[in-house]
């Protein structure tokens, strides 16, 4: 029973949003207007009963005062009255219109005494003054409709009628002192039907107006509530529109990588292809000539201005053979297709360092890292670049490579402590480097300041190998 409860609640909650802004509102603005229509209805029926019953017990008290109080000029309010008071006010209660209204009379002394009562048996008997008899002697007129619950209402109890108990103070002629309270019972039934009467026109009234209230508010949400659903179909056409367009931008994106992927592998194919060629071709060729030119026929001329002519073009082809050489090794990859992120650059700046004599530094992550085969490309020729730019412009100073991996990039950096790069260079410069990195969704910055020049490569999404 405990669980299903919770789950009868999501159940309501879930079909209260599937509801539209109206529906909603009719009904919870149907609720608060109920509600807010059944406290004001009661309230304001309580204040016409209050204001009628009021309004009637004065208008008996005044009559009756006039009748009675003639009777009551030498009463103290300490002692019943005398025997001649009582058939005094039995006759007079007995008799005409004012007879026929009350149906019994009762005439409080002081300290709750009865002085005075239609029912001979209570008068002499004390009791327990009640809220509306402490009202009366305080000078103001009392009354409670058909509400006979105090203990000397035992005898209105028994009868049929609805009835208006009234207590009017009753004072000295001359004095203006309250010496006495009378308390009568008058039948009440044109009253109980004027107050059914006004309490059935007074919620009439708070209905009707609350009805007016709600189909106002009700037809200016339901205009809202049409003009929401006008836009929200619009704004879920447009977020639509828009999730296709996303997705075609990442399905094109996924090509264009794809693409750049293909083209960075068939250019470094090509390299390679070049470099066996240039090393294959020209390269063997300028060795065998610099072979020819050292022959001992040549060497051992007698002309010395010949011999030394030859050993300067043998110097030259020897200084044109390296420049290939070099040129070669930098064209061709080695092999890194099994190489994760750290071997990678390991690679790179271990052939940097047998190269050009120098030191590089090296700073890197401890977890292995997978790329794709571009992003292997083009981390090793950033590398590649970035340490020949290092040696070129700074001497090697200050050479270190940094990788930096978080959740949400790889940052490569090289540094050094030269005072500048120059102007990109083509092919295997920095302009080409930077369409190889953007190609892979990276970016390429140059940063420069007094301790030296940085190169660094941003690329996002890289995928982390479990240790």
């Amino acid at each position: 029973m405990a669980l299903a409860f919770p789950s009868t609640v999501r159940a309501l909650l879930r079909r209260w949003r599937v509801l539209s802004l109206a529906r909603q509102y009719l009904l919870a603005g149907a609720a608060v207007l109920v509600v807010g229509m059944v406290v004001i209805g009661f309230w304001v029926t309580r204040q016409i009963e209050e204001g009628v019953t009021q309004n009637t017990a004065t208008a008996t008290a005044l009559y009756v005062d006039g009748v009675i109080a003639p009777l009551l000029a030498d009463i103290d309010g300490s002692s019943v009255l005398s025997e001649g008071a009582r058939r005094a006010l039995d006759e007079t209660l007995a008799q005409g219109a004012l007879g026929a209204r009350l149906e019994t009379f009762k005439l409080w002394g002081r300290g709750g005494l009865i002085t005075y009562s239609s029912d001979p048996s209570l008068i002499g008997k004390r009791f327990q003054p009640t809220d509306s008899l402490k009202k009366a002697w305080s000078g103001h007129v009392a009354a409670e409709f058909d509400d006979l619950d105090d203990d000397e209402d035992a005898t209105e109890r028994g009868s049929d009628v609805p009835l208006l108990e009234i207590y009017n103070p009753i004072r000295a002629p001359w004095s203006g002192e309250i010496v006495a309270v009378a308390e009568f019972y008058e039948h009440a039934g044109d009253l109980e039907n004027g107050l059914f009467a006004a309490r059935l026109r007074s919620w009439f009234v708070v209905a009707a107006v609350t009805l007016a209230m709600m189909g106002a508010l009700f037809g200016i949400v339901m205009r809202g509530s049409a003009t929401i659903a006008r836009q929200r179909s619009d704004l879920e056409g447009r977020v639509a529109d828009l999730q296709r367009l996303l997705a075609e931008n990442r399905r094109l994106g996924r090509r264009v990588r794809e693409a750049s992927s293909r083209v960075a592998a068939l250019n470094e194919r090509t390299l390679r292809r070049l470099s066996a060629d240039l090393h294959d071709g020209p390269a063997q060729l300028l060795a065998l000539a610099s072979l020819r030119l050292g022959s001992p026929g040549l060497a051992q001329s007698g002309d010395p201005a010949k011999v030394e002519e030859i050993r300067s073009i043998r110097g030259f082809l020897d200084e044109a053979m390296s420049d290939i050489r070099g040129i070669c090794h930098g064209l061709a990859l080695p092999t890194i297709e099994s190489l994760d992120l750290a071997g990678l650059v390991e690679t790179a700046a271990l052939a940097h360092e047998r190269r050009t004599g120098t030191h590089v530094r090296l700073d890197l992550p401890a977890q292995p890292v997978a790329l794709s085969p571009a992003e292997k490309i083009g981390v090793y020729r950033f590398v590649q670049e970035g340490l020949t730019n290092a040696f070129r412009h700074a001497g090697g100073a200050g050479q270190a490579v940094t990788v930096r991996l978080d959740a949400e990039r790889l940052t490569v950096r090289v540094d050094d402590r030269g005072g500048g790069i120059g102007a990109a260079e083509p092919g295997l410069g920095l302009s080409g480097l930077r369409d190889r990195i953007e190609s892979l969704g990276g970016t390429l910055d140059v940063e420069t300041g007094p301790e030296g020049t940085g190169l660094v490569m941003t690329i996002a999404n890289v995928r982390e190998l479990a240790a």
